[in-house]
């Protein structure tokens, strides 16, 4: 079943945010773009990569008005623990959301239940809450934000501009195509 426009449900987790603890809540995301970048887990081999390339995108994401949470089925804790012996995660801004209880990973369906841990989701989640786009990877496979942030900015583009689509690759400020107007021309 596709989670396309599917609302995220209520929530209320702890966070490693600035080095300091956090409460984030479904509140905090309504009325802005997000990104929920789910994990499996900290202190292992690809999520360092990912995150450090997450952290290296986040003020265009920022700049792009949202904000982005790193998820995984850890504690708060051991985020804190983790950022504290990690040189990559150190460099973290962004918040580290704990989901000890698998609500988040339930809800966006990335929980893989017998190891307790979720698998690599990435969820661009709209102002109203709405999961707009999602990709599912194998734990093995990393991620790319450059990708991330232009499936970003498309999904802004759209929402904006409702009767325009991008084409594959499209770049802000790229052309677009007009359903029944470009659709004779593409075929």
């Amino acid at each position: 079943m596709s989670l396309i426009n599917k609302e995220v449900a209520d929530f209320s987790v702890q966070a490693l945010k600035d080095d300091e603890f956090v409460t984030v809540t479904k509140d905090d995301i309504r009325g802005q773009w997000s990104v929920f970048f789910f994990y499996p887990a900290d202190f292992t081999f690809v999520c360092p990569t990912e995150l450090e390339d997450l952290q290296n995108q986040y003020e265009n994401f920022k700049n792009a008005g949202c904000e982005v949470y790193a998820v995984s089925c850890d504690t708060h804790f051991t985020h804190k623990a983790w950022h504290d012996s990690s040189e990559r995660i150190k460099k973290l801004t962004y918040p580290m959301l704990a989901d000890p209880t698998h609500a988040l990973a339930r809800d966006f369906d990335v929980l893989i239940e017998e190891d307790g841990m979720a698998e690599r989701g990435t969820f661009i989640v709209n102002p109203d809450c709405q999961i707009v786009a999602y990709e599912v990877n194998a734990g093995n496979v990393g991620r790319n934000a450059d990708e991330l942030l232009r499936k970003l900015q498309a999904c802004q583009f759209v929402r904006e501009n409702g009767d325009e689509v991008c084409p594959a690759k499209w770049q802000p400020g790229a052309d677009t195509l007009k359903p029944g107007i470009n659709l004779v021309g593409v075929l």
